[in-house]
């Protein structure tokens, strides 16, 4: 009998364990039950997020500040019920000093990242804005080579041909082009990826193995802490609260709310599936979302650009699967100090 999916959370995010033994693969309703709830949410985050910034001229600080908010109080909620409901026995709490060190650099990515990818979205088609997206492969795979050292092997390097070439089309044949968008679009990308390797660092470390919670909660915490005095210094906070319909108040709410439960749907996939099946259910994700924003936004498409974006598409797909066939798994098990291959399929 299969556990509930909460309680297979609550248990995989805690530290005395890294991989927690759920059944694989998308073969259980509340395996798909997780993966329509992450597609419908990423969705409504992403059209929420154009539809503020172009429709109602709303602010990307005054956006981007009210989904991290929802990150840091919902993160605080999972991290006290985790506390309250896990059976497991509780690691020492770190000193307050050594979390803010670590978490410092990936609370100012987190913070990068937002800003650009709402900046972004209000220059460029969303569909544009999806596709740069989809080639962070290409980006991760430099990144890793320089600051982890991590050598790719032949299959994985020749990936990147289609990834670049898709990429080069879209941004010179695409009508919506726009060059600030695209630096935003590509800063997005690179600071995404850097935050991806160090919290890779992070969640693997030696001494502390900081949790998925842990880290989303305290790298939303401190960028909104950075982020805050940005948004008191360009934007006239009084007057736009004044100014604010009580539409678009409620659209900020719903927007904070899907983008919480986006992470949070896409944690519960990752307990079911592995790691390379969820890269291929994030490509089909994007590649889904590219043309529903064509069709909900009226984006005009031509056909060099179309096919850039399914070179890119077709791209990572082949990524995933060499990097799938690269090496194989290794689990650790702290419980009892065991390692033991895994081979995803």
């Amino acid at each position: 009998m299969n556990e509930p999916v909460l309680e297979q959370i609550a248990i995989l995010t805690t530290p005395e364990r890294t991989i927690l033994d759920v059944p694989q693969g998308l073969d259980n309703s509340m395996a798909i039950l997780s993966l329509i709830v992450w597609y419908v949410s990423s969705g409504a985050t992403l059209f929420t997020n154009k539809y503020i910034l172009s429709y109602f001229d709303g602010d990307a600080f005054s956006l981007g500040t009210n989904q991290l908010i929802f990150s840091v109080v919902a993160g605080y909620i999972q991290i006290q019920w985790t506390k309250i409901n896990s059976s497991v026995h509780q690691r020492t709490p770190m000193r307050i000093q050594q979390i803010l060190r670590d978490m410092l650099f990936i609370g100012i990515c987190r913070f990068i990242t937002v800003i650009l990818g709402l900046i972004a979205i209000k220059y460029i088609a969303v569909s544009l804005v999806a596709t740069i997206k989809s080639s962070s492969p290409l980006f991760t795979v430099i990144i890793s080579r320089i600051i982890l050292r991590e050598k790719t092997n032949y299959w994985t390097k020749l990936s990147m041909i289609p990834i670049t070439i898709g990429l080069a089309l879209c941004c010179s044949f695409d009508l919506s082009f726009h060059f600030v968008g695209f630096i935003c679009a590509l800063g997005t990308n690179i600071f995404d990826c850097l935050q991806n390797v160090y919290s890779k660092v992070l969640i693997s470390g030696e001494k502390y193995r900081y949790t998925a919670i842990e880290l989303q909660f305290w790298a939303s915490f401190i960028a909104c802490f950075v982020q805050l005095p940005l948004l008191f210094y360009n934007v006239d906070v009084s007057s736009e609260l004044q100014s604010t319909s009580q539409s678009l108040i409620l659209l900020y709410l719903f927007n904070g709310f899907v983008y919480h439960i986006q992470s949070v749907a896409a944690y519960a996939v990752m307990a079911y599936i592995s790691p390379i099946t969820h890269s291929v259910a994030n490509t089909v994700k994007r590649a889904v979302l590219i043309w529903l924003s064509v069709l909900l936004f009226h984006n005009p498409v031509t056909f060099l650009s179309g096919f850039g974006t399914f070179i890119v598409i077709c791209g990572v797909i082949f990524y995933n699967k060499a990097r799938d066939v690269e090496k194989p798994k290794t689990i650790f098990s702290h419980n009892n100090s065991t390692t033991k291959t895994w081979r995803v399929v």
